[in-house]
C-alpha cells in the first residue's frame, strides 16, 4: 500500500569556495544538521540516498553511498548514490520518496553534494560539459554558457526578451541571497554592474551565470505515520515527477521551451490535485538567468514569451504574486551541482515551516521545485505542502 511521505529535518553546509573543507567534511556537515533538526538518531535511519554528478572527476572520490554511510557512523545501512547531471540532487529526493512511499524504507537520510573548486577552471568546465551530448555538443566545444546563449538569443528574437530582463533576474536573486546564511553571495548587485559584466557567450554575461560552488544539503524523510513522532511541523511531499527530453539541444522541438519541464510539471500538479495558481513559493533552476525566465513560462506562471515581463514587473519578488528563488537560486546561493536539487527542497521546507527569516514568503503553504539536468534533458519536479 502506498504511503504519504514527509520531510522532518533539513540541513546545509555553507555554499562557496570552501578551500579548507573536503567533500566528506561538507557532506557530513549537511547530514548532521538535517539529523539534528529532525530529532532522529542513527538507529532510526534505514536507508541513505546521495546525489552527486561527478565527484570522481572533481575530487577523485567515487562510491559515495558507502562513503556517506561510513562517515555518519551508519555502516550496515543500505546506501545508494544517484547521478542525473545538475538534477542529481532532485533525483536523490525522488529515489527516497519512491522508496518510502512503496514501503521499502521507513526513514531515510537524503544528501546532495559537490566539491567543484579543487580543480582548475578549465577542468571544471570540462567536467560540467560531460552533461551535454558529448558526441554532438561537448566534443566540439559547446559549453553550457554557449548552449544557453543559443536559447537566450532565440528567446530574444522570437519574443522580444531583453538583456535587461535577464539581468533583473540576477538583481532579484542576489537581493534574496543577502538574507540566506548558507548562500555563496550574500550581497546585492546593481543592475548596471550586471549589464557591464563580461560576456561569456553573447548574450550570456558572467553575472547571468551560476558560479563554481562547493556545498552539500541534507534532508531526513520518512513515512507520514512516523513523522509526528519526531516533529510538530512535518512538510509533506505532495507529488514527485520526472521527465526527459533529447540530450542534445539541436534535436529539440523548440529550444525556447523545455518540454521535460512542461511534462513533469503537469504530472506533478495532477498528482497533487493542485493548479499552478495554488502554489505560494517556487525554487526554479536558474543556472543561467534565461533559465529562470523560460521555466516560469514552462510551469505555467505566464504565457510563452512573457517570462521576462514577470521579473520586470516584480511578480517573482519575495512579496510578489509568484515568489521565485527566495533562497537566491543557483545564481546567488550557488550551484554545487549534486547538492542543488536537495537545497531547493531545504528552502521550500523552511518556507513552509515559516523558518526562512528575512526571506520568508508570507503565508506560504505550498511550494514547487524544478531541478533540471543539462539544458533540460532531465526535469524533476516536487510539490510540497504543510
Amino acid at each position: 500500500m502506498e504511503r504519504d511521505v514527509a520531510i522532518i529535518g533539513v540541513g546545509m553546509s555553507k555554499f562557496g569556495e570552501l578551500w579548507e573543507k573536503s567533500l566528506r567534511d561538507i557532506t557530513l556537515e549537511a547530514g548532521m544538521y538535517a539529523i539534528f533538526d529532525s530529532g532522529v538518531s542513527g538507529k532510526d535511519i534505514d536507508g541513505i540516498v546521495i546525489g552527486n554528478m561527478s565527484a570522481g572527476r572533481f575530487t577523485g572520490q567515487e562510491h559515495l553511498g558507502a562513503m556517506a554511510a561510513d562517515m555518519g557512523g551508519l555502516a550496515g545501512v543500505p546506501a545508494y548514490s544517484v547521478e542525473a547531471a545538475c538534477a542529481s540532487g532532485g533525483a536523490a529526493v525522488r529515489q527516497a520518496y519512491m522508496a518510502i512511499k512503496s514501503g521499502e524504507h521507513d526513514l531515510m537520510l537524503v544528501l546532495g553534494c559537490e566539491k567543484m573548486s579543487d580543480v582548475t577552471q578549465g577542468e571544471a568546465i570540462n567536467t560540467v560539459s560531460v552533461a551535454t551530448d558529448w558526441e554532438w555538443e561537448g566534443m566540439f566545444g559547446a559549453t553550457f554558457p554557449a548552449l544557453y546563449a543559443f536559447m537566450a538569443r532565440r528567446h530574444m528574437h522570437q519574443y522580444g526578451t531583453t538583456e535587461e530582463q535577464m539581468s533583473l533576474v540576477t538583481v532579484k536573486n542576489h537581493k534574496n541571497a543577502q538574507w540566506n546564511p548558507w548562500a555563496q553571495f550574500q550581497r546585492p548587485v546593481p543592475l548596471e554592474i550586471v549589464m557591464k559584466s563580461g560576456l561569456i557567450a553573447d548574450p550570456i554575461r558572467v553575472l547571468h551565470s551560476s558560479p563554481v560552488t562547493d556545498g552539500a544539503a541534507g534532508l531526513v524523510m520518512c513515512s507520514a505515520d512516523l513523522a509526528k513522532k519526531f516533529t510538530d511541523t512535518p512538510i509533506y511531499i505532495l507529488s514527485s515527477e520526472q521527465a526527459s527530453d533529447t540530450l542534445s539541444l539541436h534535436d529539440r522541438r523548440d529550444i525556447t521551451t523545455m518540454d521535460a519541464v512542461v511534462r513533469s510539471t503537469k504530472s506533478a500538479l495532477k498528482e497533487s490535485g493542485l493548479e499552478i495558481k495554488d502554489i505560494d513559493v517556487f525554487e526554479l533552476h536558474d543556472s543561467f538567468t534565461i533559465g529562470e525566465i523560460i521555466l516560469t513560462e514552462d510551469i505555467g506562471l505566464t504565457e510563452k514569451g512573457k517570462g521576462g515581463k514577470l521579473v520586470e514587473e516584480g511578480v517573482t519578488e519575495i512579496d510578489g504574486k509568484y515568489p521565485v528563488n527566495p533562497s537566491g537560486g543557483l545564481k546567488a546561493r550557488g550551484h554545487p551541482i549534486g547538492a542543488t536539487g536537495v537545497a531547493q527542497i531545504v528552502e521550500l521546507a523552511l518556507q513552509l515551516r515559516g523558518d526562512a527569516e528575512k526571506r520568508q514568503v508570507d503565508g506560504a503553504e505550498k511550494g514547487l521545485a524544478v531541478n533540471i539536468g543539462g539544458t533540460g534533458g532531465t526535469s524533476i519536479v516536487h510539490i510540497l505542502g504543510r
